[in-house]
């Protein structure tokens, strides 16, 4: 009988890291894939992302909805209480064998949670990674909830390690997200910049900037800085709006703001094939997305990177680092502008996690002893 594999999904961004390697689980013999949905996929107001979903034609058994509304860190809490309950429910019908989840947002939490209190294992991609906002502690409060880590780097393999977690089972796999670089067929800038009107001739910028938590109240004034100093250099702006976090309604107001006076093109939500093709053809990528630190290497793409969300993280060549002071970005992405296109190294991984990642689904251990989880040190 195939292991019954369950992975929860919150947003556009983890299901677009994880499709390739999804799709190689639903293909296995070995594995047999649920996908439990919540969160921002569910709300129209950030593009009904559960579509994209069923249009790759994987399964949802469940669908966990949230209380809708201004974004606020109270909101984020409580929905990770009703996410909880929702996730509970459904597991319990799905009785998977081992919950998979990702990263570092509150679905996850609330995904292991709920899975470590029904007994049953959970893995987590991305652990071990640091940013010093309330994105670390939570990414490793949901590691301290697994029991076995599917790694992107040596760095991360290490630190999960130092924090007591036991070495048999923490393994290196890669970044999922990099796995469908390599096979994606990408637009081309000339085509992407005609569909909304820009001159591929004169130079593009990608912006997606996330709001933090500790920052809200001045969320919109650091994305506002960010947007000048990237119109100041007369760069063509495609912008992205924010997740759902804290603080994301001020920067959405202020894009809107900008998109109806003619200084931004702005989308809800680009689909994975068209995200990679802009961040491919771009001469620049500038905000706080962890895009900008994995993915955007392995293209070559200079990325100026804001503030303290990616904190800590482990960097490429390609990433320039900024404050949020207008002067301070205005002088890195005049460097980030003036280098020339990097060799697409990338300390993420070379593309192959998906099939790692179905190996050790079909041939870790699960009985009992797996679950009387403690720290080795």
């Amino acid at each position: 009988m195939p292991r019954r594999v369950c992975y929860i999904s919150g947003t556009r961004a983890d299901f677009g890291l994880m499709k390739s390697a999804l799709q190689l689980i639903h293909q296995s013999d070995m594995l047999e894939l649920s996908i439990v949905v919540t969160g921002m996929h569910l709300q129209c107001e950030y593009g009904f992302t559960v579509r994209y979903i069923e249009n790759a034609g994987l399964p949802i058994a469940a669908r966990v909805t949230v209380e809708e509304g201004p974004p606020s860190g109270a909101r984020m809490a409580s929905n990770i209480g009703r996410m909880l309950i929702g996730v509970v429910d459904a597991l319990k019908a799905i009785k998977p064998d081992i919950v998979l989840v990702l990263g570092d947002r509150g679905e996850m939490l609330a995904g292991a949670l709920a899975a470590i209190h029904l007994n049953i294992p959970v893995a987590h991609i991305h652990g071990g990674e640091r940013s010093g906002t309330v994105d670390e502690p939570v990414r490793h409060a949901i590691s301290k909830l697994a029991h076995f880590h599917f790694v992107a780097t040596c760095e991360s393999r290490d630190r999960l390690i130092r924090m007591g977690e036991a070495a048999d089972r923490v393994f290196v796999v890669g970044a999922p997200g990099l796995d469908d670089l390599a096979h994606i067929a990408l637009t081309g800038r000339k085509e992407l910049c005609q569909g909304v009107g820009f001159d591929p001739s004169r130079r593009v910028g990608l912006f997606v900037y996330h709001p933090v938590l500790q920052e809200i109240d001045r969320s919109a004034e650091y994305a506002t800085r960010v947007i000048d100093a990237m119109l100041a250099r007369r760069l063509q702006v495609i912008a992205l709006r924010p997740n759902s976090d804290a603080g994301s309604g001020g920067v959405r107001s202020m894009l809107e703001a900008r998109a109806a006076a003619g200084e931004v093109h702005l989308a809800t939500h680009l689909p994975r094939e068209e995200f990679l093709s802009w961040l491919a053809a771009a001469d620049l990528l500038a905000g706080n997305s962890s895009a900008g630190i994995i993915e955007a290497a392995s293209f070559g793409t200079p990325v100026v990177n804001v503030g303290s969300r990616q904190n800590l993280r482990q960097r490429n060549a390609n990433v320039f680092d900024s404050s949020t002071d207008s002067d301070d970005l205005e002088r890195a992405i005049g460097t980030a502008l003036s280098s020339s296109r990097f060799d697409g190294t990338n300390v993420y991984g070379d593309g192959r996690a998906g099939a790692q990642i179905v190996a050790l689904l079909s041939g870790i251990d699960l009985t009992g002893a797996s679950l009387m989880k403690s720290n080795v040190y």
